[in-house]
């Protein structure tokens, strides 16, 4: 019979919840392994045992920041309006990180390169998916000369940018989803304008 683990799937949720929580209220610079612990009911070997390190829990919040993009994602059925879709997409991004910004903080504001490689497969999967919504606008020439990755880019920086804003406590007239969908439906309706590297190249042409 094999042995037993000390530690199972049951305590390592424990342990996520515990850190969400703590980085929630007190942000990641505040965040202890033995107060997780404590809050999970469980000892800081836990941790170790499940983890690895501080770095691996951290990047553990990261893999269910992207898994829960990803699901929420996924689960959104496609019409034949990919535009709304996308409006769509972006509201759900709004709700993960007002409802999920100590994930959010982890995963995109204060993403730190060493526990980026614990996270970076969950993040790429979580993007593809993402980058699939903008396929129909690209197939019906909707991306301005722009390809899927770069839409998508611009799409996401947008998001982090305003959920950031929202976040800080900052009021966005003239309410917060209007506010959201107007945003995004000025960039997705803004994609199917041609890109500006044309006319920047003719300028640059002028000045020699």
């Amino acid at each position: 019979m094999g042995r037993r683990r000390e530690h199972d799937e049951k305590t390592a949720v424990a342990l996520l919840d515990a850190a969400e929580r703590i980085v929630a209220e007190q942000g990641i610079d505040a965040l202890s392994l033995r107060e997780v612990a404590r809050g999970a009911g469980t000892t800081t070997r836990a941790i170790y045992s499940l983890f690895g390190s501080k770095d691996g829990l951290l990047g553990a919040l990261g893999v269910r920041a992207f898994n829960l993009l990803q699901r929420e994602i996924e689960a959104l059925p496609a019409s034949d309006q990919p535009s709304d879709d996308l409006i769509e997409v972006a509201l759900i991004y709004r709700r993960f990180a007002l409802e999920h910004p100590a994930l959010f903080s982890i995963a995109f504001h204060r993403a730190n390169p060493a526990i980026w490689p614990h996270f970076r497969a969950s993040a790429m999967d979580a993007l593809a998916v993402l980058d699939k919504r903008f396929e129909p606008l690209a197939d019906a020439d909707l991306l301005g000369g722009r390809s899927v990755s770069e839409a998508s880019t611009q799409f996401r920086a947008l998001g982090e940018g305003v959920a950031w804003t929202e976040l800080r406590g900052n009021p966005l007239p003239p309410d917060p989803e209007r506010f959201w969908r107007n945003a995004f439906h000025a960039l997705i309706t803004g994609f199917a304008a041609p890109t500006s590297r044309r006319r920047g190249a003719r300028a640059a042409g002028a000045v020699r």
